[in-house]
């Protein structure tokens, strides 16, 4: 009788753990798109954690730098450089776009002057640009168009909506970061509290790494897009190479972005220029992707370059372009995690 009620007892604690992890699990997944803003906040704030406990430390006065006003002075920074970009990137491409959308009909008929030269269209078969987009074909009519037009607002409305909440989120994981840590240590066994805290510090080290790496690659990739396409004469040059050092940060998206961009602006002065500037762009990108990014971050943050192949792969099929975003300090993480599982025995 003893063992038979042990056994419903067993039976009965498996059932309610096994039930309590599903309803963990579906809760999660319902809640993925808040996750993933929780998620993206502590990555920010932990990559900015030592940069902010820098400017916190006491100046040669020996007063302490109060540390909201700390986060304020990095948050007020970044607020300015991205409105100096914008300043600088906005007005030459308005400009910029207005002369190619002026000789857009020009271009549209040399291009189909050299489709018949080459026997790859025919004659009869020219038309003006005009002509060319009434004759596109609409996706779904008027409903369509709606339809459309509701999705992309819908996305910028969600967008903004995410950025703002990671924005303030990140800002008081940083102000109540140690609170907070000292409250979740609460729940680690006391035996453990000591590798949890090597992990964690490990771990804050590895992001921040990961964030002044970007801050590199960013700033490689602008010095080269700049130079290459300034000794081939590309208009606007450094507003390309702007965009180039900002696509930086968001991988396989962001170099193909700003290769478009560096093509647009160059067809406004030939397609020979154009080309020369694709071939640049895809030699760059190639480097930058199989050579510059790995060799990189395996110095800084101490992530091999197949994990960092390996990461982005599987980040961006997970969470598209914010997975592969945060796929390398991820991996850097777990790598922490399992270092601390796998180095130390006993408890």
């Amino acid at each position: 009788m003893t063992d038979d009620r042990l056994f419903a007892r067993r039976m009965t604690q498996t059932v309610f753990t096994v039930a309590a992890v599903a309803i963990l699990i579906a809760s999660l997944w319902v809640a993925r798109f808040a996750v993933k803003l929780i998620y993206v906040s502590g990555i920010i704030a932990m990559g900015f954690s030592p940069l902010i406990g820098l400017i916190e430390r006491k100046s040669g006065g020996g007063r302490r730098i109060p540390r909201t006003l700390a986060i304020l002075v990095v948050y007020l920074t970044i607020v300015a450089v991205v409105i100096t970009v914008g300043l600088m990137v906005i007005p030459p491409l308005i400009t910029q776009g207005g002369e190619l959308w002026s000789r857009a009909p020009g271009l549209f008929n040399d291009l189909q002057r050299s489709l018949i030269r080459y026997r790859l269209m025919a004659p009869s078969s020219r038309s003006t640009l005009a002509e060319a987009v009434q004759s596109a074909p609409a996706q779904g009519g008027a409903e369509g168009a709606i339809g459309t037009v509701f999705v992309a607002l819908s996305s910028v409305v969600g967008g903004v909506f995410g950025i703002v909440t990671i924005l303030i989120l990140s800002f008081y994981l940083l102000v109540d970061g140690r609170s907070q840590f000292e409250y979740l240590m609460r729940f680690v066994p006391e035996r453990s509290r000591a590798r949890f805290v090597t992990a964690a510090e490990h771990s804050v080290q590895k992001v921040s790494a990961w964030l002044g790496a970007q801050f590199i690659l960013a700033g490689v990739m602008g010095l080269f897009a700049a130079g290459g396409l300034g000794l081939m004469g590309v208009p606007y040059f450094y507003v390309v190479a702007l965009i180039a050092a900002l696509g930086e940060t968001v991988p396989i998206v962001g170099p193909i972005v700003a290769g478009a961009s560096a093509v647009i602006v160059a067809v406004s002065v030939s397609g020979r220029l154009a080309l020369m500037v694709g071939a640049y762009f895809f030699v760059l990108h190639q480097l930058e992707s199989n050579i510059l990014v790995p060799k990189i971050m395996e110095k800084r943050v101490g992530v091999s370059p197949v994990t960092v192949i390996i990461a982005l792969l599987v980040g961006g099929e997970l969470w598209g372009l914010v997975g592969a975003v945060l796929a390398i300090p991820t991996a850097a993480i777990l790598a922490v995690i399992l270092d601390e599982l796998t180095n130390h025995e006993g408890p």
